[in-house]
């Protein structure tokens, strides 16, 4: 039961993590992407998550960038369980390490 109950506020902080780190996107990400991590789009969020990850290699073209790898990723991990848990250790250690990065002021 205490698994279950630490398994649900490790989800909690992840989303709660996750929420300050898409609210530093620009507003029209910000509304697409929160948009496409509601329930129900993982079959627009996988394809989407993959586009992403592969715009992110091509990050030498123009208007493509290494931005879209973390969001590919972050998208990919809603719905795959191995990434959703690597997700939220990367989350953790982003608020530990470089609070900024979530818009929280470092202390």
């Amino acid at each position: 039961m205490s698994d279950r109950i630490q398994e649900t506020d490790s989800e909690a902080q992840r989303r709660r993590r996750l929420g300050l780190l898409i609210a530093r996107l620009p507003d029209r990400l910000q509304r697409a992407t929160r948009w496409l991590l509601a329930p129900g789009r993982a079959w627009l969020r996988i394809p989407a998550g993959i586009l992403f990850l592969l715009g992110g290699c091509l990050a030498f073209l123009p208007v493509l960038g290494l931005w879209m790898l973390p969001l590919g990723f972050f998208l990919l991990s809603e719905d795959i369980p191995f990434l959703r848990r690597l997700s939220g250790r990367i989350l953790a250690w982003m608020e530990a390490r470089h609070p900024g990065w979530l818009g929280l002021s470092g202390s």
